[in-house]
């Protein structure tokens, strides 16, 4: 290989990591959740990081919510997909979602 083909190359494997990298996460919520400010109606949602917010997308109609997130790294990966959320008056809000298989928690603090 020449140096210029070895360098396109290493050029493609660095800018598809991204690309690769990109997962979704199936979550289900049993009551009406308040993420952000938008309120997720109870139901299946696949979550995806997009830069630095969590795309919320409906299994039953593809309706999507986004919410700001902080993305913090744990020392070890976690087992699965977990919510922790907070009732605040009548509503029950996310306060993070650790991703499973990986060493990510969003924060929606």
């Amino acid at each position: 290989m020449t140096k210029k083909s070895l360098l396109l190359v290493a050029a493609l494997a660095v800018f598809s990591l991204p690309i690769a990298s990109a997962r979704s996460y199936d979550i289900a919520l049993s009551g009406p959740t308040m993420v952000g400010t938008a309120q997720l109606p109870a139901g299946e949602y696949t979550v995806k990081v997009e830069g630095s917010n969590a795309v919320f997308t409906n299994a039953d109609n593809d309706k999507s919510f986004t919410a700001p997130i902080k993305i913090e790294n744990a020392d070890k990966k976690y087992d699965e997909t977990s919510i922790e959320t907070t009732q605040e008056g009548d509503a029950r809000h996310i306060q993070d979602i650790r991703l499973g298989g990986s060493t990510t928690k969003l924060d929606f603090d």
